[in-house]
């Protein structure tokens, strides 16, 4: 049996009981070393000029991006890489569950505060993980998509990449909100996680093309609940990391 059951359903389980953190709860399994193997090949992609800001997102919701993004930015921090992880999916928000910190401030705190200032101290939580702080989404606003398009998000987002090694975002899934169409522009690179046997490739297609109307930099995409014949590691769920996936499925 996998370490996750196939859900068609749009589940909670993440928003509940936060994201599986395999990367610190079984560190030499298939999975985890799946996931430091992102950690590289993102490394590899822009050898001259890293990629600071990074964003994971996926087509729709349950398909996993929020377990991936976690897992990434801990396999970052346990390089020895100063790394901020930011929950910006702002209504269906996850990192404060899964590392056991307060979200009564947050992302949509300083977002919506009046002050010109942006002042880091105020949102900026140490998650437990050694070189690995968070910033949790915060109370839910009634105008996300304009408070991730704003001009306040642009200046907190230079402010993190010269305060972090690397700034990981969750961001929501492309089809169902506008809000990462509108962040992805002022990111160096955006990953989407792509479910096997339940994202469509329509979905995908659908996606990377919002993605390119945005003029977004696409980086590739991690393929979740991936089988052990697939995965190579014996496990019943692993990663996989590819490039280009929208032109092979559509040939």
């Amino acid at each position: 049996m996998g370490l996750f059951k196939h859900r068609y359903t749009e589940s909670t389980d993440t928003m509940d009981n936060g994201a599986m953190l395999i990367t610190l709860a079984d560190p030499k399994s298939g999975p985890a070393e799946q996931f430091r193997t992102i950690r590289t090949n993102i490394h590899f992609m822009s050898v001259d000029n890293p990629l600071k800001t990074i964003a994971f997102t996926s087509s729709g919701m349950s398909e996993g991006k929020s377990t991936v993004t976690a897992n990434v930015a801990i396999a970052m921090a346990q390089e020895g890489r100063k790394v901020l992880l930011v929950d910006a999916d702002l209504r269906r928000s996850t990192v404060h569950v899964t590392f056991k910190v307060s979200n009564q401030r947050g992302l949509t705190t300083i977002l919506s505060s009046s002050s010109n200032e942006v002042v880091l101290d105020d949102i900026v939580k140490p998650s437990g993980v050694a070189n690995l702080d968070v910033i949790t989404a915060g109370p839910v606003p009634p105008n996300p998509s304009e408070l991730l398009g704003s001009r306040r998000m642009q200046q907190l987002i230079e402010s993190l990449r010269n305060a972090y090694d690397v700034v990981i975002l969750d961001v929501p899934p492309l089809l169902q909100v506008a809000d990462t169409q509108v962040l992805s522009t002022h990111l160096d690179g955006v990953i989407l996680v792509v479910r096997q046997g339940i994202t469509q490739k329509a979905a995908i297609r659908r996606a990377v093309e919002a993605l390119r109307i945005s003029q977004a930099n696409i980086l590739g995409y991690v393929m979740n609940d991936v089988y052990s014949d697939d995965a190579g590691y014996g496990y019943g769920y692993g990663y996989g990391y590819g490039y280009g996936y929208d032109d092979e499925e559509s040939k």
